[in-house]
């Protein structure tokens, strides 16, 4: 079966030389003055696929704008406007009008955090299906991309990554966790946090940016394969809550930590003058950024253990028609 990449490349990458950046980013690049350039993306939640029938609704609709505030996040942009497609089944706009109520009000209430417009979209009936596009502002030709990774970079991550993926685990009763260990992991999945102000801050210092959302793997993958690189990544210097230490001995936690997605980290890569300048940046936001790696010439990805021993790791991370 094909991937969702391999349809993405054979039946809608087209040249677009209107726009300075079309499809294979985390958003496009579309000329807008003479100083800003415009960053363009959009995430679609489907039920059943993405989230659980029964998910809250306030934090529905918090997530559903979060993960495409991490694309903006991605690129460097400041977030500006949306739109919000919504095909919602009739149950919930006959009888439970609460539920448009509450998600309505986790969808606002992070808009405003970031001053996010929503600006129009589309309300049909069916199967529930969140689709949102959002647009931002970045600094001409300033837009982080995943293709600029140099050989000698540092490989960075953001945040804790694996507490969403082990939560989704626990709830799918893959593995149980005690209530103080899911209260720190369930979070990450229903309430992520898009990382738009370390976005911003990395211009100038990140060579190539990337959001996690498939997991680590597969999206460190991206940039490797856009920049046309290779990577040795230190699996012990990746940055984990305590729950994810607890349980690092089960395959399942390894999978979660490495290719679990759902984390909507950013991964970034910079040259290694700017380490100083990276760590004061961690202390000013308050949040763990880890030096995980090195970028070097050639292709591939190899996984070091804390004696330096190479791993081998078959999965990659999440794939709509793979996984």
């Amino acid at each position: 079966m094909s991937s969702e990449f391999d349809i993405i490349r054979r039946y809608f990458t087209r040249p677009t030389p209107l726009a300075i950046l079309g499809i294979g980013d985390d958003a496009a690049l579309i000329p807008y003055t003479a100083t800003i350039d415009l960053a363009i993306s959009t995430d679609t939640l489907v039920v059943d696929q993405h989230f659980f029938a029964d998910a809250d609704p306030y934090k529905l609709g918090h997530k559903a704008l979060a993960v495409n505030l991490s694309d903006m996040a991605a690129m460097g942009a400041i977030p500006r406007w949306s739109t919000l497609s919504l095909t919602l089944p009739a149950n919930l706009v006959n009888i439970n009008n609460g539920w448009l109520e509450a998600f309505k009000e986790g969808f606002f209430t992070l808009a405003s955090k970031y001053q996010v417009e929503l600006i129009g979209g589309d309300t049909t009936c069916g199967p529930l299906n969140i689709g949102i596009q959002i647009i931002g502002e970045v600094p001409k030709h300033k837009a982080l991309r995943r293709n600029g990774a140099i050989a000698g970079d540092d490989i960075w991550i953001s945040g804790h990554l694996g507490n969403a993926a082990l939560a989704l685990a626990h709830l799918q009763q893959r593995i149980t966790l005690a209530p103080a260990e899911l209260a720190v992991c369930l979070p990450a999945l229903d309430l992520p946090n898009a990382r738009v102000e370390l976005g911003q801050r990395l211009i100038n210092l990140a060579h190539s940016a990337i959001d996690v959302s498939d997991g680590l793997l597969a999206d460190l993958g991206h940039i490797l394969e856009c920049s046309h690189v290779a990577a040795t990544l230190q699996v012990e210097k990746i940055a984990c809550s305590w729950v994810m230490q607890k349980y690092l001995s089960l395959p399942l936690a390894v999978d979660c930590l490495l290719a679990g997605g759902d984390d909507y980290e950013l991964c970034f890569t910079a040259p290694e003058i700017k380490f100083p300048e990276i760590m004061q940046l961690s202390q000013e936001l308050a949040l763990p950024l880890s030096r995980i790696g090195k970028i070097s010439q050639g292709e591939g990805l190899l996984l070091l253990d804390a004696n330096g021993n190479s791993i081998t790791y078959e999965k990659k991370g999440y794939d709509h028609f793979l996984t």
